[in-house]
């Protein structure tokens, strides 16, 4: 139940940054993210982690990893500003499939017939939702790749991270380093800027939105093990379709829809046959 809230949450977290994108400057949008986020997380966890919360063995990797989430970050938010949500969100669910193909380099990990396939068939799912004469914008598709390839660092820095960092202190630098980075150039983007009282709570929204989810998508992931969960993150698929709907009367059309669920079940099988290997093992 947590998962599927919290990615309730980060499909409801989507629209909105795709709504004050479409009316603010991108950086701002991504720079109030942060340091809402920020705030709040130093604000709830300083009074009980304290030096914790800081605390790291590998810095410059961490801070690496910190670096590839604001990538993603502005990324993504540019490309929600010229792409529906849906097909959005569809796409960047290839960073899981891009960390499969360097697992073997980067890890050391064994790929099999299987998962190879899998990861072929999600990319022609992507290669229908982005065909010719389709929805997709194609600058937009281009900032999602971008988001894309970051996304896939940022996952294989966080598998090779784990043994030795607190996800805490990881999460921390990375919303310290959005803060000041995006916070510096908020001179340039805010001045003129008068948003309503709606928007203002839109804004402030988004750091709750995502510390949020981000907080019951890590309890979901004690409660329960990660090969078990991992399968249901596609459901977030079926909340951007349904929020992007509803909110900006977006649908995609038939083809979308098809590589869209080839992306899902691709990632799905990826996951199950992950599982059972360590099942096996």
């Amino acid at each position: 139940m947590y998962l599927v809230v919290a990615l309730l949450l980060f499909a409801c977290l989507d629209v909105t940054i795709k709504h004050l994108a479409s009316r603010y400057p991108v950086p701002l949008v991504v720079a109030v993210r942060y340091i809402v986020h920020f705030s709040l997380m130093t604000a709830v966890l300083a009074p009980h982690a304290g030096m914790k919360l800081v605390q790291t063995q590998r810095t410059g990797l961490v801070l690496i990893r910190a670096a590839c989430l604001l990538v993603v970050s502005l990324f993504m938010t540019l490309a929600l500003q010229r792409m529906p949500v849906a097909e959005a969100t569809s796409i960047q669910f290839l960073a899981p499939m891009l960390v499969v193909l360097l697992a073997r380099p980067v890890l050391g990990e064994k790929i099999g017939f299987a998962r190879w396939a899998s990861v072929i068939a999600g990319f022609g799912g992507v290669l229908l939702i982005a065909r010719p004469g389709g929805q997709v914008d194609p600058i937009g598709l281009g900032f999602v790749m971008c988001s894309v390839t970051a996304g896939a660092a940022y996952q294989l820095l966080s598998r090779v991270l784990i043994r030795t960092e607190s996800p805490i202190a990881m999460l921390f630098h990375s919303a310290l380093m959005g803060s000041l980075c995006f916070g510096a150039l908020l001179p340039w983007y805010w001045s003129g800027v008068s948003p309503s009282w709606a928007e203002i709570a839109m804004f402030l929204s988004l750091g709750f939105t995502g510390g949020l989810g981000h907080l019951l998508f890590t309890m979901a992931y004690r409660e329960a093990p990660a090969s078990v969960l991992a399968p249901v993150n596609y459901l977030q698929l079926l909340w951007a379709g349904l929020l992007g709907w509803l909110v900006f009367a977006q649908v995609p059309d038939q083809l979308g829809l098809v590589g869209m669920a080839i992306v899902a079940a691709s990632g799905v099988f990826i996951a199950l046959h992950s599982r059972a290997g360590s099942d096996a093992a």
